[in-house]
């Protein structure tokens, strides 16, 4: 299994009528973007957050979550949490909510053509 499908399908349900929104798949996973930045996503069967690093010091003392590191160096603004933290709907909504919150903060990534 690479991605948990049905994780996938409930962050899609939350995120696919927000302005800006795209999805693209990831080495073993799927990212959820808006405005090209990525919000938060599904590895394995892990929700992956991308939230403001105050925000990250303040997920991190939640049970189920833990950093991402995926080459051993904790990403500063990247978490992970584990299936357990976002069983609910409201859990789930709660954590790509707060993704959501700081990504729109973030100005739109500028678009390039390809030749």
């Amino acid at each position: 299994m690479a991605y948990d499908a049905e994780l996938a399908d409930r962050v899609r349900l939350i995120l696919k009528r927000r302005a800006g929104y795209s999805e693209c798949r990831t080495f073993g996973g799927i990212a959820f973007m808006i405005n090209g930045h990525m919000c938060c996503g599904v590895a394995k069967t892990d929700l992956v957050l991308r939230l403001a690093p105050d925000a990250v010091t303040r997920a991190l003392v939640r049970p189920h979550t833990r950093p991402m590191d995926f080459t051993g160096k904790p990403m500063k603004s990247m978490i992970f949490v584990a299936a357990q933290g976002s069983d609910s709907d409201n859990s789930l909504r709660e954590w790509v909510e707060s993704a959501l919150a700081f990504v729109r903060t973030l100005p739109p990534k500028k678009t390039f053509s390809r030749r």
